[in-house]
């Protein structure tokens, strides 16, 4: 009778060690979202906007901070030949509300600006550090999927006359791993 009773207690306590639950192995430190999308631009070297296509990543290692780059590539769409492309990284910080992440975000980088052929003249290409301000905000749609709405405003440095300041409106999707 001692043994039953033995059994059945150490039976009793083992039940709740098999019922319990596992505590977590590992915590996620780092977030990764990959994208592209449709870039329109107002560069303030041409009358008209100038259209294209942007490649971003975020990286964020800290709860709401990270880092972005980005690539953009705006061509005029009028015959002049005219384009811009940039090439930009920088620090990302973003909050969460619900399916909703308003960023802001501060970058430098270098951008290529393809003048107009003139009589005579072949096109010149050069090439011009920069930096930018922006922000934007990321909507998930699916838990893989964000849909990304971004305003950016560059400035290039020693660019002749008084400079180039464009701004750039980005509609966009990103993979979230």
């Amino acid at each position: 009778m001692l043994t039953k009773l033995l059994v059945l207690i150490s039976l009793a306590g083992a039940a709740s060690t098999v019922l319990a639950q596992a505590r977590p192995t590992a915590t996620r430190t780092a977030d990764l979202q990959v994208g592209g999308g449709f870039t329109t631009a107002d560069s303030d070297y041409l009358p008209n906007r100038i259209n294209g296509g942007a490649a971003y990543f975020d990286y964020d290692f800290i709860h709401n901070l990270g880092i972005e780059g980005e690539f953009h590539f705006v061509k005029d769409g009028g015959g002049s030949d005219v384009y811009e492309k940039t090439y930009e990284i920088g620090a990302r910080y973003h909050r969460n509300y619900g399916r909703f992440s308003p960023y802001l975000k501060g970058m430098y980088g270098r951008g290529v600006f393809n003048f107009p052929a003139f009589p005579g003249y072949r096109h010149a290409n050069l090439a011009y550090n920069l930096f930018a301000v922006g922000g934007g905000v990321d909507y998930r749609i699916l838990k893989h999927l964000n849909a990304r709405a971004d305003f950016e405003y560059q400035r290039w440095l020693s660019f002749p006359q008084s400079g180039l300041t464009p701004s750039l409106l980005t509609f966009g999707a990103a993979y979230h791993f």
